[in-house]
């Protein structure tokens, strides 16, 4: 796409068609890719014209960060029904931390972040939007977990925002770095277990109970 980028329509201006182009959109890219998608798949799988794409979406990335707002609030959403907010922490930490990891190691996860910090000067609302709509999410799900869990008694913490976001940069620990710099493109399930069970063991650490009987080994 060659046209001029400009910000996605507003809801009130998204068309009957809009919802037929984002699936066709998330199908492709999650099946192919970024790079690897053309505008002309895209349309092909929406079953639209490339003009009533361009309607909706001026940019390729764009159009790639509006999938990928809805994707993660997606998964947060579905994150949210499938915690049981009575469950013991370390089974909640562990299914958090997996769904966390899955997702900054995914092909999708990965381009996300790099698009969004090479349109963060031209587009900082783009970074703001979906972060608001997408990790932001997540966090609060998790904080709202955590309030529940110490009001139970399992975990003793004063700060919760901070301890939702010392979990989440947990999970990125030394797999996330070598990702981004280029050092690694993929893991063994060992390693992404270790990484998992090393967040899930620090957080417990700092924050849990240990005279609590449900959270001993």
């Amino acid at each position: 796409m060659n046209a001029p980028a400009r910000p996605a329509r507003s809801p009130a201006q998204k068309g009957r068609k809009y919802d037929q182009v984002i699936d066709g959109a998330r199908r492709v890219f999650l099946s192919e890719g970024y790079e690897r998608t053309s505008v002309d798949a895209i349309a092909r799988e929406a079953g639209v014209s490339k003009a009533t794409l361009y309607s909706y979406f001026a940019d390729k990335r764009l159009l790639f960060l509006e999938v990928a707002r809805l994707e993660c609030a997606r998964q947060a959403e579905e994150s949210r029904d499938m915690i049981d907010p009575a469950a013991p922490p370390r089974e909640v930490l562990h299914f958090a931390a997996t769904r966390i990891m899955a997702f900054l190691l995914s092909d999708f996860g990965q381009r996300v972040f790099r698009i969004c910090l090479a349109e963060a000067d031209r587009f900082p609302e783009l970074g703001r939007e979906f972060y608001q709509s997408g990790p932001a999410l997540l966090r609060e799900r998790m904080k709202d977990y955590l309030q529940d869990a110490a009001a139970r008694g399992e975990l003793q913490i004063r700060d919760f925002d901070l301890a939702a976001d010392q979990f989440a940069e947990l999970c990125k620990a030394d797999l996330w770095p070598r990702l981004m710099f280029g050092i690694d493109r993929n893991f063994p399930e060992a390693e992404i277990a270790r990484v998992i069970d090393g967040a899930v063991e620090t957080f417990l650490a700092r924050y849990g109970r240990h005279d609590f009987s449900s959270e001993k080994s």
